[in-house]
């Protein structure tokens, strides 16, 4: 990697961020090692990830993937081939965990290997991550149902209750199948990718361009059937971080593919986003709260939400629409970095404040959290770096 100064040079609002947020990297580094925090902080302080008959800080659920991704994010921003070193050092329990069946019955398959694998494979040319994400690809194809042509979110794909279903999120799952076609000539990955997006860009947008959080398929017939929600305010609210992944995840897939109704969709998705945010620009947890409401925020979603609008204003074609996504987008970056970062103190800390896992079930709710942490700094490596390449 080039040479280049340390943030502690710089002096931007982004640059001063990223001085604190490499200060409790260190501090995470130190406390975990080659083990896993768990998705959220309890009273503001990671702990070992915790699951039953499993070791503490073991590589389970799908957010493992953005502490490595941090990492890298930390090399690229710095130089230092500490933090490359210490993101490699984590391909080996992907590699294991895909090898050995474990806690992949899931579309979160993009997640966990885009950044723990892609990512090296493209950095190192490591060939047993390259491996484990084409494994990953594969076990994630599985998950793709005929006629419907979705990619069923969660669970046993004999699990009635969750039959048919997918969810917003997943469309961050699909660059793991773009790069899969690129990487092996086959195009049945991106196929699948192109008419999981289709459905949802028909089906899980509304004509107002909020979006449900789930929406469901028949399996037999392929028809849609409804939609609903699991973690935003209720079936009919919009949940900001869906949103923020609808912006993000329309516009990777238009990146891939050059279809405009994908860009369309990411560009309806950020109007209503942008034109429901309250006045520090960090979203309440649910765009359905306004100034006044005593709800939460979500600087997770935020941190998405301006990775996506960052993206979406390079690939528009209206200068005056890309000016206003790039604004937006430095905007929330700027908030983020003055009202809602974490000062760093020695312990293991999330980089964000502030953030709501799952409201309706009291899980994580403000707290930092890991996908907070890698968007948060995906963003301010955006903001730093305007050439830097996305891992997605």
């Amino acid at each position: 990697m080039t040479a280049r100064a340390k943030p502690a040079q710089r002096g931007t609002t982004a640059e001063q961020g990223s001085v604190a947020a490499l200060r409790t990297i260190d501090s995470n580094i130190a406390a975990f090692g080659d083990l896993y925090p768990d998705d959220t902080t309890v009273g503001g302080v990671y702990r070992p990830r915790a699951r039953a008959g499993h070791p503490d800080g073991a590589n389970l659920g799908w957010t493992t993937s953005f502490w490595p991704g941090v990492l890298w994010l930390a090399h690229d921003l710095t130089g230092e081939e500490r933090y490359g070193a210490a993101a490699a050092a984590h391909v080996a329990s992907f590699v294991e965990r895909v090898h050995g069946g474990v806690d992949l019955e899931t579309h979160d398959l993009g997640f966990l290997y885009t950044l723990s694998c892609v990512v090296p494979w493209r950095r190192t040319g490591d060939a047993e991550a390259r491996e484990a994400a084409l494994a990953a690809a594969d076990h994630l194809m599985t998950r793709f149902l005929e006629p419907a042509g979705i990619i069923q979110a969660w669970g046993d794909l004999s699990n009635p209750a969750q039959a048919g279903r997918t969810i917003i999120d997943s469309l961050m799952n699909m660059p793991l199948l773009y790069w899969a076609s690129e990487e092996t000539g086959s195009p049945g990955y991106a196929d699948a990718a192109r008419r999981h997006t289709a459905q949802l860009r028909d089906h899980i947008i509304r004509p107002d361009g909020t979006t449900f959080h789930t929406f469901y398929w028949d399996v037999e017939s392929g028809a849609p059937l409804r939609g609903a929600t699991q973690q935003g305010h209720s079936d009919d609210s919009c949940w900001a971080r869906g949103q923020a992944w609808g912006i993000y995840g329309f516009t990777l897939s238009h990146r891939y593919t050059g279809d405009e109704s994908f860009l369309h969709a990411a560009e309806r998705c950020a109007a209503y986003f942008l034109d429901h945010l309250p006045d520090d620009d960090v979203a309440y947890w649910d765009l359905v709260f306004t100034d006044g409401s005593d709800q939460p925020r979500d600087s997770s979603a935020a941190a998405i939400a301006a990775c996506g609008l960052d993206e979406l204003a390079g690939l528009v074609a209206d200068p005056a629409a890309a000016d206003r996504y790039r604004t937006a987008a430095r905007g929330i970056v700027d908030s983020l970095v003055l009202r809602y970062a974490t000062a760093p103190d020695g312990r293991p800390r999330a980089l964000l404040r502030h953030s709501v896992y799952d409201m309706p079930k009291n899980v994580g709710v403000d707290e930092g959290c890991l996908w907070g942490d890698y968007f948060y700094l995906e963003a301010l490596t955006r903001t730093i770096e305007p050439g830097w390449v996305p891992y997605w």
